[in-house]
């Protein structure tokens, strides 16, 4: 994980409200592009700079691709926020 790269695309407010529909469940790029009035194209790059930062995975069903959340980066970040503002980890 490269966190410069995972700190680029949570600045952007279309990827984090892409994140925040990922919480809900599994998505199709279609799906999520109907969510926003911005072209397929402009969705699809923010997925590939999600998908870059490891924060969302995709899995391919017949024709479509799927994609959902990475928690693991997530918590990751979440780990070096609270290690940086001094916070002991209960592991």
């Amino acid at each position: 994980m490269s966190l410069q790269n995972t700190l680029k695309a949570l600045s952007d407010p279309t990827r984090r409200e892409i994140l925040n529909m990922l919480k809900e469940k599994r998505m199709s790029a279609g799906e999520i592009s109907d969510s926003f009035s911005v072209s397929f194209a402009a969705v699809s790059r923010h997925l590939s700079v999600l998908k870059e930062a490891d924060l969302i995975r995709d899995e391919r069903d017949g024709k479509y691709i799927y994609y959902e959340l990475n928690t693991s980066v997530l918590e990751e970040i979440m780990l070096w926020i609270s290690d940086l503002k001094g916070e002991k980890s209960d592991d």
